[in-house]
């Protein structure tokens, strides 16, 4: 009882250790004994009591028969995946996607329902594809290989379009878009499966012979309007004729598709012109020349030769409607809807009767017919106008509007406005005259400029011709008395100040008035010229005076180069005449460096500017302090990165560069070659190591080395191993070869002592290898 507790107590004890350094991962929470037994640590499945099932991942199908080892290779379970693709091969070549499930499950790799699950793809398999072998459109099929396909029809069925001649699809320029007219489910190319849905084919237009509407067996688009294919059909009608009474050739307005195309219906008439199929006249004709008398001319109507009423009787019933007129167009305008109760009233209209036209009948207007009578005054009053003398319209020119001037009450008293109508105000000595003073013949071309009346004045006045006075009379005169002349040299666009307020006119306008110019130096080019300090002709400086000098002195000069141009004078730039660096021409100065120094730029060799293809925006790297020194390439992290121990160097450029800045490289190793060969600890030439420096070492300093030896490999900076050795070589006993160590050169114990500890441990052998796969982090208890 007493060793059955020792064992029990053991057992629980090694258990506590294994789940605080369980070999098969962190959270493997379940007892040891599910799969072990005290007999050794081999896996026996008829003894082990563990359920996979319990797990996120159940074993179905032949999942259940595979070995632990089959997916746990490293027996740390938690690496295991779950997903199909981190077990088994795509055999797919990632042509269908990584969702193995879509298609497959655990019990068999077979697919049963592959039509089943194309049917839920984006392009559903109908009519003939649903017969067709994978291969004939997946070519890489007997790879397994299911590469994604267009869906359109022209991807697959291009050969086909350009091969059809019946008709010829790439001649007639059909649209590669096939389903237009063959259909999807279809399982023939033939007519049969043409969708010809854009012009439904029924009644009258249910025709099996494309050539009757597609001529010259060319199946283009053709219109769609009716009298493109019915045009004959329209000619050759008489009852009534369609050409002669100007019917609309939008067939669809009369006529339907049922086969025959009859019988015909004018449906518009009740509504465009007069109710035939309703109300009173419903019923009451059987022919359109009933009251059409003329065929020819659908136009021409009659009321009065069908109706029964006399003519005693219809005057007597419109004594009092104004206008009145026994004839069938004054019926049908008073009439429109063929009934009394909706009797024509003209104020409805456009044109509603006001004043005289009140009494006035309505054959004084409408003197051809009621339909299109213009409401312009002078298509009925043109005669008045010409005849009117006070004043004389035509003379005046006087415009033929007649509402401009005149009401519908009468012709007098005339309501024109000069100044509300024309815009120019009748003032001063303007009052009291005749149209015809001022209009010579043409109101319409008037125009409000002094001197298209007044030139015989200008001219009259000999200063105006010989000073060359502005024609702008208003700007010295007005209309009230010429005499009475002030100019306001303020209104024009160059106002009087400083000097030149007191200047005499004729100084500046010693060639006339007109067209004076108002740049300083088309009087001032003689003081341009003139000018020493500096010299303005020598230094090309502007002739606009104006940005230098004021109207009220020339001296002082009021030039800042900074604010006028834009370019501040800073350092070697101080203190230059204007002609160092203005050759003559300041106009076209630019601020760019090169332009001015692009023989400094061209001499310079410590580097050489030209064949390095440095950059030729000097302010990149220098500044305008004399000397160009000292000299900064703030750009250099744009072509390599200054980092670390390298930032220290970014101010002495030679320690890398060494006076050749073309070739200079850009890799760890091509600067430090010398390091790698002299290292002996390792011997990086001798163990073959790579040349990627950054691989262990980083910009900082070369040592400490950053090699991750502990994580990757075994803990020798950390643990029981942490400075028990020096050299690396003490361990990797083949500078050639980092890959071959050793635990038992190095260590104190002794094959005697290692194998006295390591007795009853399975599989235990003194060899180095054997001690890192027990012991992998250097410890006896891990």
């Amino acid at each position: 009882m007493h060793k059955l507790s020792l064992i029990i107590i053991l057992l629980l004890t090694v258990a506590t250790l294994r789940a605080q350094q369980n070999p098969h991962g962190e959270g493997m929470t379940f007892s040891c004994t599910d799969c072990h037994t005290t007999d050794g640590w081999t896996f026996s499945p008829e003894d082990a009591i563990f359920n996979h099932d319990s797990t996120t991942f159940i074993l179905e199908g032949q999942h259940r028969f595979n070995k632990c080892t089959d997916c746990h290779k490293s027996l740390v379970f938690p690496e295991a995946k779950s997903n199909c693709v981190d077990c088994h091969t795509d055999m797919h070549n990632t042509t269908v996607g990584l969702d193995c499930e879509r298609c497959h499950n655990p019990k068999s790799w077979i697919v049963a329902n592959i039509t089943e699950i194309h049917q839920e793809s984006r392009f559903p398999l109908l009519g003939a594809h649903n017969s067709r072998d994978c291969a004939a459109c997946h070519t890489g099929v007997s790879n397994l290989e299911f590469e994604p396909l267009g869906v359109e029809c022209i991807d697959c069925h291009r050969a086909n379009y350009e091969a059809t001649t019946n008709p010829n699809h790439v001649q007639t320029g059909f649209s590669t878009e096939c389903i237009d007219c063959h259909k999807m489910d279809a399982h023939e190319w033939s007519a049969s499966g043409i969708n010809h849905d854009f012009f439904p084919l029924e009644k009258g237009h249910d025709i099996t012979n494309c050539a009757a509407c597609h001529k010259n067996g060319v199946l283009e688009q053709i219109s769609n309007d009716c009298y493109s294919c019915h045009e004959s059909n329209f000619n050759t009608t008489i009852n009534p004729s369609h050409q002669k009474s100007g019917f609309s050739t939008n067939c669809k307005e009369c006529h339907t598709i049922e086969p025959g195309w009859k019988p015909a219906e004018f449906k518009t008439h009740d509504a465009l012109f007069f109710p035939i199929y309703s109300g009173k006249h419903r019923g009451e004709w059987d022919k359109c020349t009933e009251c059409h008398s003329q065929p020819e001319n659908y136009s021409v109507f009659s009321c009065t030769d069908c109706h029964e009423h006399s003519q005693s009787k219809t005057n007597g019933k419109h004594d009092e409607v104004g206008g009145y007129s026994y004839n069938s167009m004054a019926c049908y305008a008073c009439h429109p809807l063929g009934n009394n109760v909706d009797a024509f009233n003209h104020n409805t209209t456009q044109f509603p009767l006001k004043g005289a036209h009140i009494e006035t009948t309505c054959l004084d207007c409408h003197t051809e017919s009621f339909g299109g009578t213009s409401a312009s005054c002078n298509h009925c009053h043109i005669s008045n106008f010409n005849e009117a003398v006070n004043p004389n319209h035509i003379t005046a020119g006087i415009s033929n509007e007649c509402e401009g001037c005149h009401t519908e009450n009468g012709w007098k008293p005339s309501i024109f406005d000069h100044t509300t109508t024309t815009g120019f105000e009748l003032t001063g000595g303007h009052t009291g005259k005749q149209c015809a003073d001022c209009h010579l013949g043409n109101t319409t071309d008037a125009t409000a400029d002094c001197f298209s009346c007044h030139q015989a004045d200008y001219n009259g006045a000999p200063e105006h011709l010989l000073q060359n006075y502005p024609r702008e009379c208003t700007q010295c005169h007005n209309t009230n008395d010429w005499g009475d002349a002030n100019f306001d040299h303020s209104s024009t666009n160059f106002p009087l100040t400083g000097t030149h307020a007191t200047i005499d006119c004729v100084q500046c306008h010693s060639a006339g008035y007109a067209g004076t110019a108002t740049l300083c130096s088309a009087c001032h080019t003689n003081s341009y010229n003139g000018a020493q300090n500096p010299s303005h002709t020598a230094v090309g400086i502007s002739t606009e005076c104006a940005t230098c000098h004021n109207t009220t002195a020339w001296v002082p000069s009021e030039f800042d180069h900074t604010t006028t141009t834009g370019f501040e004078l800073t350092g070697g730039h101080t203190g230059k005449q204007c002609a160092d660096c203005h050759l003559g021409n300041t106009t076209d100065a630019t601020a760019d460096c090169f332009s001015c120094h692009q023989a400094d730029y061209n001499q310079t060799t410590n580097p050489n500017h030209q064949s390095l293809g440095l950059s030729a925006d000097c302010l990149s790297c220098h500044t305008t302090i004399p000397g160009w020194e000292p000299a900064a390439f703030s750009i250099h992290n744009n072509y390599y990165a200054l980092n670390g121990a390298h930032a220290s160097l970014a101010t002495n450029c030679f320690l890398c560069h060494a006076g050749n800045y073309s070739n200079t490289p850009n890799t760890c190793y091509g600067c430090h070659a010398s390091d790698y060969n002299k290292t002996t600890n390792p011997n990086h030439q001798a163990a073959l190591f790579p040349s990627d420096c950054q691989t262990c070492h980083s910009e900082n300093v070369w040592t400490p080395s950053t090699w991750d030896h502990d994580n990757q490999y075994f803990p020798i900076y950390s643990g029981k191993h942490n400075g028990e050795w020096n050299l690396c070589s003490e361990c990797h006993t083949q500078a050639s070869n980092f890959s071959v160590f050793s635990c038992i050169d190095c260590h104190e114990h002794n094959k005697t002592d290692m194998d006295k500890e390591h007795s009853g441990e399975n599989g235990y052998v003194y060899a180095s290898a054997n001690c890192l796969a027990c012991h992998p982090i250097g410890r006896a208890d891990d």
